[in-house]
Formats: C-alpha cells, structure tokens, sequence
C-alpha cells in the first residue's frame, strides 16, 4: 500500500469525473489529495519518476459515491427491533462496523446516517478514529427527533412536543456529534399505529430544529411521505426531504422555492413492496409500502422535470434493503427518468453538495480528497454494473485503498473487521 509520500497514478481509464465530462485518461494521487486528472497521458507532476503507476485497462473511475440516507445500525430484518438496552447497543455498534464495511466494498465513500439509537453512530466514528474498523467518510445524525409516539419513536427517536423541546433535543443532538439533525415530519411505514401520510412535527417544531442545525454550521432532513409534511419540512427550512413518497404539485413548487433537496430512497419501499408479508414484514408496513409506491414514482418523476434538487439516497437497513446493495438506487433512477450520466451526478456532485462537502469531495479535481472508486465496466452504458460489488475493483478513500478486489485483499484497520457482503477477498490488516 503506498504511503502518504507516495504519488499514485491510476493511468488508461474512463474518466467519468463527477462534472458531467468523461474522458479516457488518469487520475493522480499523493497522500490524502487528488494532485491531477486529465486526458491521455501522465503529464507534469503526474508524470513523475517514482510515481506508482497502475494501468486500469480501460476500467472507469468515478469518483467516491455517496448515499444521504442509511441507518448502518439496522441489518435489514423484516421486522426491525429495538436497541433498548446496553446490551443490544453494544450489538448495533458491531452491526454498524460490519454495515460500514459492506458499504465501502459497494463503492460507497461517503454516507449520512439518518438516525441511530444509544449514540451508536458516534461511537463508530470514534472506534474508526482509533483504528478500530474502517468507515466511509461518515455524516452523522444521532437520534431522529419526533413527537410523542410519531413514527421512528421505538426504534431511533426522541419524543419532543412543541418548538422549545424540539430546539433543546436538536442542541443536544449536535452537541453528542451530529452533523446532521434528523426530523419525523410524518408517519412511517416501520412505525405500527402512524398513518404514512399524517403530518406529525409542526412546522415551528421542525423551524426551531432547523435554525439550530444551520447556527452551528450543520445541515436538518426530514422524513416526510406525506404531502403536507413535505411543504411542512419545505417551509420550516430542511436541506431534504426523505422519501417524498407523496409529494404534490404545490410541495415540488414549495421545494423549488426554498431549495429543498428530495431523497427518494426508492429501494426501500420497492423491498418492502417486493418482498412483503410472506417474508416476514408486518402487514401494516406492507400495506402502507403499497399505497405509496406508484405515487412514489409519478411524485419523483415529477420532481425530477420541475428541477427539484436531487441527492442519492437507500434507506439501508429497513427491511431487505441491505448495505453493499445500495447503488441498485441508481438503476431506479435510471428506471424513472434519469439518464445514467445523470444518476451519477446525483450520486456524486449533487449528493455533496447537498452534504456541504462539495469542497472536499463529489468530482475528481487538484487539491479535492482523493475519493474514487475504479469500475470493472461502463456504468454510462449500462448503470447496472454498478450495482454488482464485484465490479468495484478498488475504492480509494482519503488516499488510501481500502478495497482492491484484483489484490484480492480488503485493506482494514483491525483483522477482526471480517465479514464483508460477497466474502469475495481477503481482510488483512492496514
């Protein structure tokens, strides 16, 4: 593995670099930055005598991919459960390392927890730090906040009614870590006894969360399926909407006017839709997953021709939506609209930005984090090679490889870190 002195050329690939340009040529690395990208040949720097070069064979590179919406603590069950007592966290907290882990090995070098019990999310970032397990770059939510018996309330909320509770549980919430505040603005198709669409938090509840978030620099999403929840959220100021399984006219117009991202996690409830009772998940979440799913299509599609704003999002961890599966998301992109150019946009580029990290990562550029992520095929001719992690042939995060399937080795920070979705490599420690 080369050390943070080392210049790494990735040369002769398909250069797909996050800005809508593709080109075959190399990316250059040193240390934890991206040095150049450019067409044909290593040129100045790049070319260097002493630089690791490695010939991709045509391979493209794209760069880190992001999903905004995960809950690495759930293992996709059909009927999650509580993580209520030590014990159990203690539990999640090893879920969650081992979810991380299948989600590099997806191509994944970014996610956005949206809401984890006990502090678990915190507590991973703070075991990834100590070199305990490696992570994707991880933006953190803590605990979704929720009114009394709203949906998420057993399995990842806090209870908060009216907007002063609601601006004490965002503080603290950031105050633990988060980087994100996580709001239930409607009923859920997990939670028994809530409506999918009822509007839950209010509109000063959620705006009181959301000017906390943003005075400490953070950002504030907001699970909405409904669609008055979805102009709630849009007016009380969140960066997202997750789901926006039945948005309306009036709520694309109000995501419009107050730039409003839309995560459509469209995985979710197609697994819920397709795998159903038979596997074990709860009549009412079926149900509620079938009243929503066409609506959920025509909503997006909508949504995409207004110009709403769009980031890449799964839902990973509800029931059959598995981490390391999570770009099949880009082939129901594809499937409802978009162009594979530009669901890799909004997996990249537009997933960044909506994060705030659009400086440091999302396009392959000089002087951004050296996230990318080399594909054993042409994911602009056919999206769905990326939905099979043994076509991601090396992930490179902050300049480091932490998967190279051709060494048929994952590089990890502790040998215990094993079981990786596919089992297609070996661990070895970094």
């Amino acid at each position: 593995m080369p050390t943070s002195h080392t210049s790494t050329v990735l040369a002769n690939g398909r250069i797909v670099d996050g800005r809508g340009a593709v080109f075959t040529g190399y990316v250059a690395f040193e240390g934890a930055h991206i040095q150049a990208v450019g067409e044909g040949e290593p040129a100045g720097a790049a070319a260097r005598s002493g630089a690791r070069v490695v010939d991709l064979g045509g391979r493209t590179v794209l760069p880190g991919l992001i999903d905004c919406h995960v809950h690495l603590s759930m293992d996709a069950l059909a009927a999650p459960v509580a993580l209520d007592t030590p014990q159990a966290q203690l539990v999640g907290l090893m879920t969650a390392s081992k979810n991380a882990l299948a989600s590099l090995g997806s191509g994944l070098t970014t996610v956005r927890d949206c809401g984890t019990p006990g502090g678990i999310d915190f507590a991973l970032r703070q075991a990834a730090a100590d070199g305990l397990c490696v992570t994707p770059r991880l933006v953190l939510s803590g605990r979704a906040l929720c009114m009394t018996g709203g949906h998420g309330w057993q399995l990842l909320g806090v209870e908060v009614d009216g907007a002063d509770a609601a601006r004490r549980a965002a503080r603290a919430q950031l105050k633990a870590g988060a980087d994100n505040v996580k709001l239930i603005a409607t009923g859920g198709i997990l939670t028994q006894g809530t409506e999918i669409g009822s509007p839950q938090l209010t509109v000063d509840e959620m705006r009181a969360a959301v000017e906390e978030a943003h005075k400490a620099g953070k950002i504030a999403a907001a699970h909405a399926h409904g669609a008055q929840g979805i102009k709630n959220a849009a007016v009380a100021g969140v960066d997202s909407v997750e789901h926006g399984y039945f948005v309306d006219a009036e709520g694309i117009a109000l995501m419009l006017e107050h730039g409003t991202t839309l995560v459509a996690t469209s995985a979710a409830v197609r697994n819920v839709v397709r795998q159903g009772t038979a596997a074990g998940i709860p009549a009412h979440s079926v149900a509620k997953a079938q009243s929503a799913i066409d609506a959920h299509v025509a909503g997006f599609k909508a949504a995409h021709k207004a110009g709403v704003r769009l980031a890449m999002g799964t839902d990973s961890g509800v029931p059959f939506t598995h981490h390391g599966n999570n770009l099949d998301e880009l082939v129901y992109l594809v499937e409802m609209g978009l162009t594979p150019m530009e669901a890799i946009l909004v997996a990249t580029r537009d997933s960044a930005a909506m994060l705030k990290l659009d400086g440091r990562v999302g396009t392959l550029e000089a002087d951004k984090l050296a996230d990318l992520v080399v594909v054993d095929g042409d994911p602009l001719t056919d999206i769905a090679v990326l939905r099979d992690p043994q076509r991601i042939r090396r992930v490179v995060l902050n300049g480091r490889t932490v998967v190279d399937r051709d060494a048929s080795r994952f590089v990890v920070g502790s040998a215990f870190a094993g079981a990786l979705a596919g089992g297609a490599a070996e661990v070895v420690a970094g």
